[in-house]
């Protein structure tokens, strides 16, 4: 039985996640991570055992940002998304060969940035600086260290042969090097972009062995009759 090793870009798995099953609490979605992740391990002809799953994220913002629109300080420590990212590593720290990888936040540069859509909107006309909300607003703030540790992991994993076949769960072209090297010394690459397209330009596809993606790890809900 080949050895998998999973590792997840959590900042693009979190994101697609969201966008694709939906908000969940804290446990709900770290049960979810491992379930989803299990299922790679589960191939039409042959089944693989887990080396390890690795998880790349940083820790929750624990300053105070100054928001544009009221002109006042927010405590982000005590936000709710922070809260619930709080929650959510302390879960996967419980759960057993889940090995968290945390980078950390420029805190220095984070600021407050208009959403996409609402800049869409003033363009249009329908939104106007007398009807912002503080809803229209998301703070931005970069991740330092992250894609380095990644990328370190899957080279150690490569040069020592710790492992057979290493699941990328990411969308982000910056793993091609690593990508490359793995599949150099050996390693079959299996890419999960949660059913995002890889468009031809980003070169993940020619640098990868095979592309997959599990659907939802949420239980299907029961319909009313």
């Amino acid at each position: 039985m080949s050895k998998t090793a999973i590792l997840v870009d959590g900042g693009f798995y979190r994101k697609r996640a969201k966008f694709l099953w939906g908000e969940h609490t804290a446990k709900e979605s770290a049960d979810a991570l491992v379930t989803y992740c299990m299922r790679h391990l589960k191939e039409r002809t042959q089944t693989h055992e887990l080396y390890r799953l690795f998880y790349y994220d940083c820790p929750p913002i624990d300053k105070q940002m100054y928001h544009p629109l009221t002109g006042t300080t927010i405590n982000m420590k005590c936000s709710k998304e922070s809260l619930w990212m709080s929650e959510f590593l302390s879960e996967l720290k419980k759960k057993r060969k889940v090995a968290l990888r945390l980078g950390a936040l420029d805190v220095g540069n984070a600021v407050y940035t208009l959403q996409y859509d609402a800049v869409k909107k003033i363009c249009s006309g329908t939104l106007t600086s007398d009807t912002l909300e503080m809803c229209h607003f998301e703070p931005t703030i970069k991740q330092k260290g992250v894609d380095m540790k990644l990328g370190i992991d899957i080279a150690s994993l490569a040069y020592k042969k710790q492992v057979e076949q290493i699941v990328l769960i990411a969308g982000d072209s910056d793993f091609v090097p690593a990508a490359k090297l793995a599949r150099r010394e050996g390693l079959d690459v299996v890419l999960d972009p949660m059913e995002m397209t890889i468009s031809p330009e980003q070169a993940l596809l020619e640098h990868i062995d095979g592309l997959r993606s599990c659907g939802s790890p949420y239980p299907a809900k029961s319909k009313n009759i």
